[in-house]
């Protein structure tokens, strides 16, 4: 009896430690060939499934990790900030999953050849106007004012063509907008409440040659024509306005979800914009003359609330309702509408400011200084950009090919003087080696030779040229010809092996190098490729293949 129980001891125990062997086997097969069995059974006996431990980096610092037998897991907020490495926790089926990512931007690639007369790179992505250093959209003129290196506000050229531009394109690549008409004295006719001492007519107006509103009330604050209104899913509201001096239009939004009233006053000021509390007023000028104004009224309100310092908050624009439509002092009213968009009418403000700014000199000075780079004087406010000039080719060409208006083809073709004005006499033209020419984004002394600001002037070119007409010799394609010679032979010398530079200021500054973060080197390789579709050279496509390689983490060979 004691030898069968002493049997079954021995049995229980070789049982035991087989399944043993066999679980650090199947779990750790990769290091059993190179270690001990007796070694992983000691290990897994005397150690902690996981542990802190401390990571020396580099003898400078260290960070807490976490040690797991003979592995060691470093934090990913350390590796982010390390390497630039990016992350996050996302759920896919139920299944929660960490995506890493080797760069935050993303690369688009051409569908078809690049068109002048389409879509203007991929800007149908871009929203200038929510952007935090736009100010808010001028009451007068209908474009972008720029707090960019001046916090009192200004006009910055190149930020006018790109609102143009992403509503040019959102325009060709977005559904048709939806339109209510609410009052166009004819078909469509509201019920407006008219206070005692006001008075609302309807009568014929010769220069519009429609039936318009015209109203007027007394100085008393319950004086005045209303419109009440529920509308609830779009917040674009155009309408023909003629105001007098002391006059104003207001639309009241109402949040839907708490009891919150905001006040857009339009009024007869020359005065950008002014904010208190709930009430946010935009100067639309002066002049007691017909004009139609086309305004996202989210936007104008998400403006006033930033001018006032309150906190950062997301409106959408399901939460909100136009509730009303108040008409205060005297003035008319034509064709009130609202739509889910307004791209062409945005476009249009953009080109016409463009034509009507542009100097003798065929550019678009800057009125605000800018200091570029270490070592080199700033930009004195008058500056001109490259950019700028090229970003408004594209728009007055576009401009000109939608409406046949002449004065649009003038003002593109003007532009290219300044050009060719070297940096050094005001111009922003540069030359590498004193052969090669190169359009400053900003026409430092000595240049930098940006990249991105550099193509987008050669895409004006381009542009122009396409529009004047392909077969023709013109002075645009010269330019871009020559500009497209400086690139091809320059190209390499952005190259890091694991990204691109954002200029060559590390060759002619003799500083550190000036690295594109990812957002610029997701610009150059968009470029790169829309370029390739224009010029088969083999270094366009294989730079942008090899630079959207960089983004994936991919590195240039060494030896």
């Amino acid at each position: 009896m004691m030898l069968v129980r002493l049997n079954m001891r021995m049995a229980l125990a070789a049982l035991c430690g087989g399944v043993l062997l066999v679980t650090f086997y199947w779990g750790r097969c990769g290091d059993m060939a190179h270690r001990p069995i007796g070694s992983v059974l000691s290990n897994a006996l005397t150690q902690p499934e996981t542990s802190e431990i401390e990571c020396s980096i580099n003898g400078e610092y260290s960070v807490a990790c976490r040690r797991d037998r003979d592995q060691v897991y470093v934090p990913f907020s350390f590796i982010h900030k390390y390497f630039e490495i990016y992350g996050k926790l996302t759920v896919v089926d139920g299944v929660e999953k960490f995506e890493w990512s080797h760069s935050y931007s993303k690369v688009y690639h051409p569908k078809k050849k690049y068109d002048p007369r389409g879509t203007f790179t991929t800007f149908e992505n871009y929203n200038v106007e929510v952007r935090d250093r736009v100010k808010c959209i001028s009451g007068i003129e209908g474009v972008p004012v720029s707090t960019q290196w001046e916090p009192r506000g200004y006009f910055y050229p190149t930020q006018i063509a790109q609102f143009g531009l992403a509503h040019y394109s959102k325009n060709i690549t977005e559904p048709p907008p939806r339109i209510r008409i609410i009052d166009d004295g004819e078909k469509f006719m509201e019920k407006w409440i008219v206070s005692k001492d006001a008075v609302l007519t309807r009568e014929f107006d010769s220069e519009l040659k429609t039936n318009v509103l015209r109203f007027s009330t007394s100085d008393h604050a319950s004086s005045q024509v209303w419109l009440k209104l529920n509308i609830t899913q779009d917040f674009v509201l155009s309408m023909n306005l003629q105001l007098k001096l002391n006059s104003s239009m207001t639309v009241v939004l109402q949040n839907k979800d708490k009891k919150e009233t905001v006040y857009l006053h339009y009024i007869t000021s020359t005065q950008l914009i002014y904010a208190q509390e709930d009430h946010i007023y935009y100067g639309i000028g002066v002049d007691q003359k017909w004009r139609q104004i086309t305004r996202d009224l989210i936007i104008d309100m998400q403006k006033g609330w930033a001018l006032q310092d309150r906190p950062k908050r997301k409106s959408p624009r399901n939460k909100f309702k136009i509730s009303g439509i108040i008409l205060s002092g005297s003035g008319g009213v034509g064709d009130v509408r609202v739509q889910s968009s307004s791209h062409t009418a945005h476009f249009y403000a953009a080109a016409r400011w463009l034509a009507a700014a542009q100097r003798a000199r065929g550019g678009w000075p800057v009125p605000a200084r800018r200091r570029v780079a270490p070592g080199v004087p700033d930009l004195r406010p008058g500056w001109h950009s490259a950019m700028s000039q090229g970003h408004a080719i594209s728009v007055l060409s576009r401009a000109y090919y939608r409406s046949g208006d002449a004065r649009y083809l003038r003002a593109a073709q003007r532009a290219l003087l300044l050009l060719d004005v070297p940096a050094t006499a005001g111009g922003v033209k540069a030359l590498w080696m004193d052969k090669y020419v190169w359009y400053e984004e900003y026409p430092t002394k000595p240049p930098l030779f940006v990249l991105n600001g550099f193509i987008y002037t050669l895409l004006g070119l381009y542009d122009l040229h396409v529009i004047e007409g392909e077969n023709s010799i013109s002075l645009a394609k010269k330019m871009f010809d020559d500009g497209m010679l400086s690139l091809k032979t320059l190209l390499p010398l952005f190259d890091t092996g694991s990204g691109s530079f954002y200029d060559l200021r590390h060759f002619t500054l003799g500083v550190s190098p000036n690295i594109a973060r990812w957002d610029y080197h997701a610009t150059h390789v968009n470029q790169l490729y829309l370029l390739a579709g224009l010029d088969p050279d083999p270094i366009l496509i294989n730079t942008a293949k090899r630079w959207e390689g960089y983004m994936q983490g991919k590195r240039a060979a060494h030896n």
